[in-house]
């Protein structure tokens, strides 16, 4: 989604007036791929099945249910409704809220109306609202950590290439990639809550008590960043190794330049380039749930969930999971692109 050109001399300042044009098309850009995202969406969960062969009903209340229950769900869900109906009620529910409409039984969904669960008889969006937070908490305590890490360690070993730090570093980064989460987790939950005791190995929400919530996120906060901070080391690395070969690097240096300021001000700028594109897939996809660490931990979040409906097969739940994980690559993939020009001035707003 990016669509910004670099230049190999840094440009002017770009006034308001190209600030606001480019600003009006990146948010008409994200707008029409949420539509795009929620148009692919509509087709895999109710257009593939049908031109498959499969009763999209059967998928909503399991293949075990009578023909009774059967024909109520396509009632109330307007499967029988011509296609474009269809997308237009899909449309309105999540804009809007909708009515699920059955032989006089009718059922309100409100706005944003992401579907409703006809197995538990709640719709989605409370149940996606109410386990969001926990997936936000886990997301951003584990982000700030694996950035904190990942970045020191890679430019670290970038400066001191083939020094024992680097090998040392490299080859902890390579462990941090190579090990599942199931693993890290389960080990540190053995060493530091079950054997040690110095944290706690229940999720106790922030708002109830703040040290015991934080006693129980350190560790799934660490287990996650151990993965994401190896890869972002690995990746600041490489990068500033490119980076510190340029012609703009050598003309700092030649200027007097010292050292520590082409570090901070020349080579950092260049190298966060790609650590904050990555940033914003990796917090996007995210907030889809980290079903590994979640089960790992029990935290109630959206991965939790996702993997309680695959078992349960509650389709609307999966629906509006992929709709929340979709929107927010989407829109982090916009706020990346309106920090690029703030920390790399060669970008341009184009």
């Amino acid at each position: 989604m990016n669509s910004s050109k670099t230049s190999g001399s840094p440009p002017g300042p770009a006034g308001p007036e190209a600030v606001l044009t480019y600003l009006i098309r990146r948010l008409f850009a994200v707008v029409v791929m949420l539509i795009v995202v929620m148009l692919a969406v509509f087709g895999i969960f109710f257009l593939i099945p049908k031109w498959t062969g499969v009763d999209p009903a059967t998928m909503f209340v399991g293949k075990q249910a009578d023909a009774a229950a059967l024909e109520g769900i396509r009632e109330k869900l307007g499967l029988g409704d011509p296609i474009l109906v269809q997308l237009f009620e899909f449309f309105k529910g999540i804009l809007v809220g909708r009515d699920y409409v059955s032989a006089g039984d009718t059922i309100h969904c409100s706005a944003p109306c992401f579907g409703y669960s006809f197995k538990t008889e709640q719709a989605i969006w409370p149940v996606l609202a109410d386990r969001l937070p926990v997936t936000l908490q886990l997301a951003a305590g584990a982000a700030v950590i694996w950035l904190l890490i990942g970045l020191t360690a890679g430019v670290v070993s970038a400066l001191r290439r083939g020094s024992i730090w680097d090998r040392m570093t490299m080859s902890l980064a390579l462990s941090g990639v190579s090990l599942p989460i199931y693993f890290t987790g389960l080990l540190s939950l053995a060493i530091f809550s079950y054997g040690l005791g110095l944290v706690s190995n229940e999720y106790t929400p922030m708002t109830e008590n703040f040290p015991s919530w934080f006693s129980g996120m350190i560790l799934p906060w660490l287990t996650l960043a151990f993965l994401f901070g190896a890869m972002y080391a690995r990746l600041t690395r490489a990068t500033m190794l490119e980076v510190m070969g340029e012609d703009y690097i050598r003309t700092a240096r030649a200027k007097g330049v010292r050292e520590p300021i082409v570090i901070r001000k020349h080579a950092m700028r260049s190298t966060m380039t790609p650590i904050i594109t990555l940033l914003g897939v990796d917090l996007g996809a995210l907030m889809g749930g980290a079903i590994l660490t979640e089960t790992t931990f029990s935290l109630p979040g959206l991965g939790q969930a996702v993997l309680k409906a695959i078992s349960e097969k509650d389709l609307p739940l999966i629906l509006g999971v992929t709709l929340i994980t979709a929107s927010a690559v989407v829109v982090a993939n916009l706020i990346v692109d309106l920090l690029y020009g703030v920390i790399d001035p060669r970008v341009r707003l184009a």
